[in-house]
C-alpha cells in the first residue's frame, strides 16, 4: 500500500546574482566611464555619429557584460544601418545649399514679428546676447548652454540604445519616427536653404553675433571637450537652419516617452525642449521661426508615420484572416472528394449505385448510428 506524504521543502538557495549585475558589470562600467573621460578629454566630445555610436556600443557591452558576443554582435547588426544613414545625412547637408544664397532676410522678418513687441523690435538672439553674453566673462548660463547644445548629438543615439536593450519593437517604432524626421528635414534643407543669425551677421544683415554654443567648456577647464563640435560646425552646412532638427530632436525624445511617463515628471521632461530652445536662440544657432517649424516637423512626423503604422497592421489584420479561410477551403475540398458517403450531392450519372435503394437514416437517438463504410447497404457491388 502507498504511503502519501509531503514532498520534502526545497533546499535554501543562497541569493542568486543576476548574470549581468553585481561586481562584473561595476567593475566593466567603471573602465567605460574612465576611457570615455580620458578620450574626452584628449579628443573631445563624441558628436559624430560613427563616434557616438562606438561608446554607446561599448557602453552597452560593459552593462551587459556577461551576455555571450552573439548578443552584442546583434546590436551592431541592427545599428551599423542606422550609423551609415546619419552619415550620409550629414554628408549631405554640405551640398543643400548648391552654391545658392540662402534665404535669411525672411526669417529675420519672421522673428521680428513674433517676438519684436518684447524685444524691441530686434531678433530674439540679438536680444538675449545684449543682456546675458559677456565677450569677456564666461557666466553659469554659458556653460549650461554648452551642455545643452552637445547633449544633441548623444540623446536621441542614447534613448535609441535604451529601447534596444529594453524593448527591440518600441525601438523600431522610435527609429521609424526617427528616420522620417530626418529625411524631411534633409528635404527642406535642399528645398530651403535658409542661413541662421551668426550669418546673417556675418553678411551684414544683422548686428554682431557671437557662435557661443562651445565657450562654456573653457571655463570649467575642458579645453578640449569641443575640439570634435567644432571641427564639425566648420565642414558643416552653414545654410542647413529651417528646421532647428536640434530643438526637434529635444522634442521627439521627450513626447515619444512622455506618455508611458507619470504626469508629475511631465514638466521636468518638457524642460528639455524649452532649454534646448533657448539654447540655440541664445547662441546664435537658429531663429525662433526655426524652432517652431521644427515643433511642427515633429507633429507630422508622429502624425504620418503613425497612420503608415496603423494602415500597414490593418493590411496585414487582413491578411492574416483571409489566409486560414483560404487554407481551409483548398483543404475541405480534396476530402469531399475522397467521401465515400457524401451527403446530399447526388453520385454521378451511370454509377451502379443508383440501382441502390437508399438506406434510411438512423433516427435520432438511435444507437446504431449511421451504417459503417463496409456495409453493403452503402457501398455497391462490383459486377
Amino acid at each position: 500500500m502507498a504511503v502519501l506524504t509531503d514532498p520534502p521543502p526545497p533546499a535554501p538557495a543562497g541569493p542568486t546574482a543576476s548574470p549581468d549585475g553585481g561586481r562584473r558589470r561595476v567593475v566593466a562600467m567603471a573602465i567605460w566611464g574612465i576611457a570615455f573621460v580620458a578620450a574626452w578629454l584628449a579628443i573631445g566630445l563624441p558628436t559624430d555619429p560613427a563616434y557616438a555610436f562606438l561608446w554607446i556600443w561599448a557602453g552597452t557591452i560593459a552593462w551587459h557584460s556577461s551576455r555571450p558576443w552573439r548578443s552584442h554582435l546583434r546590436f551592431a547588426r541592427d545599428w551599423i544601418p542606422v550609423v551609415l544613414l546619419l552619415a550620409a545625412y550629414n554628408l549631405s547637408r554640405g551640398f543643400a545649399d548648391n552654391g545658392a544664397t540662402p534665404h535669411a532676410m525672411e526669417l529675420i522678418v519672421a522673428d521680428r514679428f513674433l517676438t519684436g513687441w518684447a524685444t524691441g523690435g530686434e531678433v530674439p538672439t540679438i536680444w538675449l546676447q545684449e543682456h546675458l553674453y559677456r565677450p569677456d566673462q564666461v557666466h553659469w548660463w554659458d556653460v549650461a548652454v554648452s551642455w545643452i547644445y552637445f547633449s544633441h548629438f548623444v540623446a536621441t543615439l542614447a534613448a535609441a540604445a535604451v529601447l534596444w536593450l529594453r524593448d527591440r519593437a518600441r525601438w523600431g517604432a522610435y527609429m521609424r519616427r526617427w528616420g522620417f524626421l530626418c529625411a524631411a528635414g534633409l528635404a527642406t534643407y535642399f528645398l530651403y536653404p535658409a542661413a541662421p543669425p551668426w550669418w546673417a551677421a556675418q553678411n551684414g544683415l544683422l548686428t554682431d553675433v557671437a557662435r557661443v554654443s562651445t565657450r562654456g567648456w573653457k571655463e570649467i577647464g575642458m579645453h578640449g571637450a569641443g575640439n570634435l563640435l567644432n571641427a564639425g560646425q566648420i565642414a558643416s552646412n552653414p545654410v542647413a537652419a529651417m528646421p532647428s532638427l536640434h530643438t526637434a530632436f529635444a522634442l521627439f525624445v521627450v513626447l515619444f516617452f512622455l506618455r508611458g511617463t507619470r504626469k508629475r515628471w511631465w514638466p521636468l521632461l518638457l524642460a528639455y525642449p524649452l532649454a534646448m530652445t533657448f539654447t540655440l536662440i541664445y547662441s546664435g544657432e537658429h531663429y525662433l521661426i526655426d524652432v517652431l517649424v521644427g515643433w511642427a516637423y515633429v507633429g507630422l512626423t508622429f502624425l504620418v508615420v503613425g497612420l503608415a503604422e496603423r494602415w500597414w497592421a490593418a493590411r496585414r489584420a487582413r491578411r492574416a484572416a483571409l489566409a486560414p479561410a483560404g487554407a481551409t477551403t483548398a483543404a475541405a475540398e480534396p476530402a469531399r472528394a475522397a467521401d465515400p458517403a457524401p451527403a446530399g450531392p447526388a453520385t454521378p450519372a451511370g454509377d451502379p449505385a443508383d440501382s441502390a435503394p437508399a438506406r434510411p437514416a438512423a433516427p435520432v437517438g438511435d444507437p446504431a448510428g449511421p451504417a459503417p463504410a463496409g456495409d453493403p447497404a452503402t457501398v455497391p457491388v462490383e459486377r
